[in-house]
């Protein structure tokens, strides 16, 4: 007996609307936590009121763009094309928060994360760019630098880990490196996530007193807070000495977070062209049945401990 689906039934909306409310909670788990942060630190009476975009206006559009975004990847898989999408800033700027938003509901096959540890002693002795090269993407694929070879020009300088005759041989070198990838096809995009001195100093108290976020404050984000001014004259001079018409810069204001998620998003929309792609309709096929088939029971040993209450159902 075939299985049908009448969205009119009482039953189906309420499944209906129960998926709708599972898509919100799966954004309000990451949203939570900034709220906890917030009432923990309650007591900041120096940090300065920000004005944030409305909560409700928020998610719609979050939710309309990351439609977008789907619609997107359809269209760089149809089209072969090939995207590279840059991600820099201070520590605590809101990189990682804007990149989760994006590829919250991508395909991970299609849209990865590059996010690179340290270089061991065999890649530092490899061409700078070697090992970044190695996760650019093919046709159909969007790749996101959650940083990337910028590091040369930032944490590397600042904190004293290349020479100044390295870290010029980087400006050098960058903007060819960068002109290459687009004429060989990639689109590359390049962001700089903003955020104020006092923010930085908000953001590293709040993970300084929540446990679940402690691990986001490393030694050398505890230095970049002594190094600001150092870290600002870095700054300055890549995007002087990089910002090229193949491959600008475009620099989000990041104070507000939702703000700058949402600017983020649209932007990188309007810089590829897309449309909708032809999709044939899917039809679920009858499922076969056989009269001889008899279902065994799963061991009980192999259950995981039922301990939280819910439906239950007959499972595969």
């Amino acid at each position: 007996m075939a299985f049908t689906f009448d969205p009119r039934s009482s039953a189906e909306m309420d499944r209906i609307k129960q998926e709708i409310a599972d898509s919100f909670d799966e954004e309000l788990e990451m949203e939570i936590d900034e709220s906890r942060l917030e009432t923990l630190l309650a007591d900041l009476s120096d940090h300065p009121d920000r004005e944030q975009v409305e909560r409700q206006v928020y998610f719609r559009e979050l939710f309309r763009l990351q439609h977008e975004l789907v619609r997107l990847q359809d269209w760089v898989q149809h089209k072969g094309l090939k995207v590279v999408i840059i991600f820099e800033g201070r520590d605590s700027a809101g990189k990682g928060g804007a990149i989760k938003r994006i590829t919250q509901r991508l395909n991970p096959r299609v849209c990865r994360v590059a996010a690179l540890p340290a270089p061991n002693e065999r890649e530092r002795s490899q061409w700078y760019f070697q090992r970044y090269a190695a996760h650019l993407p093919a046709a159909g694929e969007i790749v996101l630098f959650d940083r990337s070879w910028y590091n040369r020009a930032g944490v590397e300088r600042v904190m004293g880990f290349c020479t100044e005759e390295e870290c010029e041989e980087f400006f050098r070198s960058v903007p060819e490196f960068e002109r290459m990838l687009v004429r060989s096809g990639i689109i590359l995009l390049k962001y700089w996530f903003s955020i104020t001195d006092e923010e930085q100093q908000f953001r590293f108290n709040m993970r300084i007193h929540d446990p679940l976020k402690q691990w986001k404050l490393s030694p050398m984000d505890v230095e970049s807070r002594r190094r600001w001014e150092d870290y600002t004259r870095a700054k300055e001079a890549m995007l002087e000495r990089t910002h090229i018409a193949e491959a600008p810069w475009w620099v989000v204001e990041a104070v507000d977070k939702k703000k700058a998620r949402l600017n983020c998003i649209a932007h990188l929309l309007d810089q590829i062209p897309y449309g909708d792609v032809p999709k044939a309709p899917v039809t679920l096929p009858d499922r076969v049945r056989h009269d001889d088939y008899i279902r065994h029971p799963v061991p009980a040993e192999l259950h995981v401990p039922d301990r939280y209450q819910g439906g239950s159902g007959a499972t595969g």
